[in-house]
């Protein structure tokens, strides 16, 4: 039995995604609740990217009645933003066009001070940058608002303050192990109010949070909070999703920790082919005679796996190049060449909306309006 592990602060190892629901309490996604998407089904969701989840059905009856419904994934703003940070983002926006959900992304530059060795200065450089890939996914401004924790503190620490109470530290240590700072002991508290501050503004009603399933901590905890009486809010309900591969192979997520080869949105076309090239884990045999004799493995393959999880959007292609790769038809390089075009294609389409200029101006229209700020924070002096 291989070990791992999957914290929202280390994923390690080959993870054994099944194993991982038995650990978390989540169950896989049945038929019946896909067929309760809008249809046809976003390809993270046919392709079981997202996989696992708890009251999906809450959040899609809702939608199909036409009642509010809100979706909230955050970044936590170390990096830059790579492939695999930006897919749920993408399918958040799916979600918002198809339900008409409201979308809230919040950004934890606070938790990254406290869990990275960066300074605020470098955090809010990658937060600003971080923001303007959210700004190219293309969410409707009208239904969606990024909230900056430490931008944004005047709304998000009164809140957090309040649902703090309800988090004990024995719960802090269980979920998360002994917290190296008083800061990421407070952070769920910090992240609760992520979670539940559509329903802060709109009233009660179903939220879902599509999230890699190393976040779904945050979810458990919060999901605590929500049951007590005191609270008028439905628990947040979670789709959890397996990562996007590593290049290198080996199990694991995509990452951008030190050296490891990794595609970020900035890429070029020419790095993008240099990358996939040059680092993509194949599935392919050790010369083009055995290949062709015996075929390849798809299902090992990093270029075919990016092209399933994501970036091949018809289900005949992606059906044809796995039989073709199995066959010997299809060589490694060729794959690896067709999969570095697709992600270049829909790089390419996402650097052309990315705003330059002032990042102010750029993001004030997805930001939080007086008035809902009036509506969320207490005021300590009154009314005037």
């Amino acid at each position: 039995m291989h070990d791992f592990t999957v914290t929202p602060y280390s994923v390690e190892g080959a993870v054994d995604y099944d194993r991982l629901l038995d650990q978390f309490g989540a169950d896989a996604l049945t038929d019946e609740q896909l067929s309760d998407f809008p249809q046809p089904p976003h390809p993270l969701l046919r392709r079981g990217v997202f996989y696992a989840g708890r009251d999906v059905e809450r959040f899609t009856s809702a939608a199909n009645r036409d009642e509010t419904v809100s979706v909230v994934t955050g970044r936590g703003p170390s990096g830059p933003m790579h492939l695999g940070h930006v897919l749920p983002f993408y399918f958040a926006k799916w979600l918002q066009a198809e339900t008409g959900a409201y979308v809230y992304v919040p950004l934890s530059d606070d938790e990254k001070y406290f869990a990275k060795d960066l300074d605020f200065e470098e955090i809010h450089e990658h937060t600003r940058e971080n923001l303007r890939d959210l700004v190219a996914v293309g969410f409707d401004p009208e239904r969606t608002r990024f909230v900056v924790d430490t931008a944004d503190s005047d709304v998000i620490y009164p809140l957090a303050a309040e649902f703090a109470k309800d988090i004990t530290p024995a719960t802090v240590e269980a979920t998360y192990g002994d917290p190296p700072n008083v800061g990421l002991g407070f952070y769920p508290a910090v992240q609760a109010t992520h979670l539940l501050l559509p329903q802060l503004l709109y009233g009660r009603h179903p939220t879902l949070v599509p999230i890699a399933v190393d976040q779904d901590p945050h979810i458990r905890v919060c999901r605590d909070i929500a049951g007590k009486q005191r609270y008028d809010v439905e628990k947040p309900g979670a789709l959890l999703s397996k990562f996007l591969p590593r290049l290198g192979g080996g199990g694991g997520k995509m990452s951008s920790s030190g050296d490891e080869p990794t595609i970020y949105l900035m890429d070029d076309r020419e790095t993008v082919h240099e990358k996939v090239s040059k680092y993509a884990f194949s599935g392919g045999r050790a010369d083009i005679d055995e290949h062709r004799e015996k075929g390849g493995d798809p299902d090992a393959d990093v270029a075919y796996q990016l092209l399933f999880s994501f970036f091949e959007e018809d289900d005949e292609t992606v059906e044809r190049l796995a039989r073709e790769y199995r066959a010997g038809e299809l060589l490694s390089g060729e794959m690896k060449q067709y999969a570095a075009g697709r992600i270049a294609d829909f790089l390419e389409m996402h650097q052309s909306r990315r705003p330059e200029g002032s990042i102010r101006d750029a993001v004030e229209p997805y930001r939080l309006t007086d008035a809902e700020r009036a509506r969320l924070r207490p005021d300590v002096f009154g009314a005037e």
